[in-house]
């Protein structure tokens, strides 16, 4: 983020005071950028721009100055930080990159669709000589060979849209919800939902991570026959039939009508020895009054059988 640039100390004052004038600028430019960038750039089109990207906190030690100008790719940007602490920061480099990155961040945000190339200087006038650390932030990683390989190539694309089911399906305990991310955008889930309850079958999850991913399904996706899906898991998943009925029993506290007559017959089952009144297990799950009678006479009867 980037914010109006301050003047706080001498240092700093000189700094910009000079750089601001745009022969001195473009003297420092082509004395100390890459010649690969000055090749491609329009010195003649050089210009200062505002605000700063250093934290407040560390502006007492450190300055900055922000060019643009023309290159053969769009507009391009020179980022000069002056550290004039008394001690070095060994993290400088990982610092520049931060502060490139936050230029490219504000040349998006300004509207425009490709990142532009940012060249980070650092222009050192700390007390202890010569400059004690690299200028290259992947040094300082531990390894940083291998951070090179880490950024230096495509990161790690998951593509679940161009998946195969039968790939996802041998994923382990990522398979369901790999699964659901694909397909829970189609009009009719039921098509799917076979493979979807081999998959819970296949890959043992949490009774929680089960009803987390239920509750997304219900949610997300546009399913016109949500009984149908509720009852099809209740019958393929027994082991997770109570889960289910409590899934169910929030969708009916929250208006929403699911018609499936075995599945609300297990729910009003499940009221009735919660304790519910009979009028209002009628009322929630719609299942019909000689129904809910002939429940409470089985019910009495086991229990005077018992």
């Amino acid at each position: 983020m980037y914010t109006p640039a301050t003047t706080s100390t001498p240092h700093d004052a000189i700094f910009r005071q000079l750089l601001s004038c745009d022969t001195i600028a473009r003297d420092f430019i082509q004395l100390h950028l890459p010649s690969e960038f000055l090749k491609i750039c329009q010195l003649d089109s050089l210009k200062l721009e505002s605000g700063s990207f250093i934290e407040e906190n560390l502006r007492a030690c450190n300055s900055d100055v922000l060019y643009s100008l023309n290159t053969q790719y769009g507009m391009g940007y020179v980022y000069v930080l002056i550290e004039h602490q008394s001690t070095a920061d060994p993290h400088m480099a990982f610092r520049l990159m931060r502060y490139a990155v936050a230029v490219m961040q504000r040349h998006l945000d300004a509207g425009n669709t490709r990142l532009p190339l940012v060249v980070p200087v650092l222009y050192y006038a700390g007390k202890r000589t010569p400059y004690p650390y690299s200028n290259r932030w992947l040094d300082g990683f531990e390894d940083p060979e291998l951070a090179s390989k880490v950024y230096n190539r495509d990161f790690p694309l998951v593509d679940v849209t161009t998946m195969p089911d039968a790939e996802i399906a041998t994923q382990r305990k990522m398979a369901a919800l790999t699964f659901l991310h694909k397909h829970v955008k189609q009009r009719d889930l039921m098509q799917v939902m076979d493979d979807f309850v081999a998959i819970l079958q296949r890959h043992h999850i949490t009774a929680t991570h089960f009803r987390r991913l239920i509750q997304y399904m219900l949610s997300t996706s546009s399913i016109e026959d949500v009984d149908a899906v509720l009852a099809t898991l209740a019958e393929k998943l027994p082991q997770r039939k109570e889960t289910l009925m409590t899934l169910a029993e929030q969708l009916i506290a929250k208006g929403e009508r699911i018609g499936s007559e075995n599945l609300m017959l297990v729910i009003a089952q499940k009221m009735l020895d919660e304790g519910e009144e009979q009028d209002r297990i009628i009322r929630l799950t719609g299942i019909d009054s000689h129904s809910l009678a002939g429940m409470v006479a089985d019910r009495t009867q086991a229990a005077h059988d018992r």
